[in-house]
């Protein structure tokens, strides 16, 4: 893979120079086998450990296929569904790959004993299949995670909810996480000019994420002056969420699990922050049972924070543990948006609270293109910056996975892949120097 980086490397090569790089037939990719999913059984979810189910490994190069490009992945980054895979929970991936492979003989290419993971990518296409025009060899692209096939009429007035859509890297093979990847042409997006190459791969699968379920149409639909409720404000997702509430005139009530990621928010601009570790919520009294004084006190914080006002949208993501609590404090009419549930997929609340006052549950998975497009425009122009705390080699990709699973990190973590080192990639330095103090908000925390 050499010649390849070293072409990408020179910045003068053209389209013709990378249309003629050969491309080696294997290539070094993170990978969890399928002979190894009950490698954890009996283990309590805490305690499976990413490092002993993730191989990093030469695998063989997928054919290309008609609307498809290969793309040198420079740089990648660590999302649940990558923790999710390496546990092999809730089930194991290899269904899905079993499944996609039985749709035709191109998808076949998916079903083989080991899954290529990840689902976030910078880099550069090397090579497109037949029927691509938009997308030339050597163009600096951001993958984001939507695969589609778009046969049926379901998924055109919105792609996700087309019967043949997945999450690639998670339920399709030949992921980011890797030298090479194989993506649809129509999950590029270009990348943005004054970002690094592992900054502009961590924001893709969270902020596209983000942008569905609380800008867009088909979640939130934030307004100007909406109150929104966001857990996790300085993680992953919810560093985003908080960004864009801010960033579209909204009051985000950033909820956080200690002083350090309190001042997270705070650097974001965010003026109302709960920690959770100052205020000690207990949502649950034991496994079963939940208190719903609790959800009160929280509600009273909130008013407290609000100048009595009440939440108009919860971004919704740890799920089961906070659950009861996000549909209680929502306002008589507001909405619950929900996604991941990385505490447990299991809800609870009690529906008198929905029911009588009118409020609305509304899922959100993921994005779909035009969204996605949207949500990386928005990076490349500054509006809105990576989450970045720390990045790892590809060598060490199982304990990037394992800092994740255990919540040790801040923002995302993300992963080299071809990239030598950190820093490269930048093509717009002045307006990098105008965003610096964001782009590099989440380091070193």
């Amino acid at each position: 893979m050499q010649h390849i980086l070293d072409a990408i490397q020179a910045g003068d090569s053209s389209p013709e120079d990378f249309a003629n790089l050969e491309i080696p037939d294997h290539y070094r990719a993170a990978t969890v086998h399928k002979d190894e999913v009950d490698m954890f059984e009996g283990v309590a979810s805490k305690e499976k450990d990413p490092r002993k189910s993730i191989h990093v490994e030469d695998v063989a190069l997928p054919e290309l296929g008609p609307g498809e490009a290969l793309v040198a992945v420079m740089a990648s980054a660590i999302n649940y569904n990558t923790v999710w895979t390496s546990i092999f929970e809730p089930v194991s991936t290899f269904g899905f790959l079993e499944r996609y492979g039985r749709l035709s003989p191109l998808t076949k290419r998916h079903d083989l004993p080991y899954h290529v993971v990840g689902s976030d990518l910078a880099g550069v296409v090397l090579a497109t299949g037949p029927g691509v025009t938009k997308w030339k060899p050597g163009t600096e692209v951001v993958a984001h995670c939507l695969s589609v096939e778009l046969e049926e009429p379901d998924g055109h007035d919105d792609t996700m909810l087309d019967p043949q859509q997945r999450i690639w890297g998670f339920e399709t093979n030949f992921g980011g996480l890797a030298d090479v990847a194989l993506v649809k042409a129509n999950q590029l997006m270009p990348k943005p000019d004054h970002l690094t190459w592992e900054e502009a791969a961590s924001p893709g699968l969270v902020n596209c994420t983000a942008y569905r379920q609380l800008v867009s149409k088909n979640g939130g639909d934030m307004k100007q002056g909406d109150n929104v409720l966001i857990w996790g404000a300085s993680g992953g997702l919810g560093g985003f969420a908080t960004q864009y509430a801010l960033n579209g005139g909204a009051n985000p009530v950033c909820v956080v699990s200690n002083e350090e990621k309190a001042q997270i928010a705070r650097s974001m601009g965010a003026e109302m922050v709960i920690n959770r570790s100052e205020e000690g919520y207990q949502f649950w009294k034991d496994e079963h049972t939940q208190d719903p004084k609790e959800w009160k006190r929280l509600g009273a914080k909130i008013r407290e924070l609000t100048g009595g006002e009440d939440i108009d949208i919860v971004f919704e993501h740890p799920g089961r543990e906070t659950f009861g609590a996000s549909v209680y404090v929502t306002r008589k009419g507001g909405t619950i948006t929900t996604c991941a549930s990385t505490s447990g997929f299991m809800h609870e609340y009690d529906n008198r609270y929905l029911w009588m006052n009118l409020k609305r549950i509304i899922s959100s998975h993921f994005a779909n293109y035009r969204e996605s497009w949207e949500a990386n425009r928005l990076i490349a122009k500054g509006k809105i910056h990576p989450t970045l705390s720390r990045t790892y080699s590809l060598e060490d990709v199982g304990q990037a996975a394992l800092d994740v699973h255990h919540n040790k990190h801040q923002g995302k973590v993300g992963v080299l892949c071809l990239a030598p080192e950190e820093g490269l990639g930048v093509r717009d330095h002045d307006l990098r120097d105008q965003h610096l103090e964001a782009i590099n908000r989440f380091r070193g925390v």
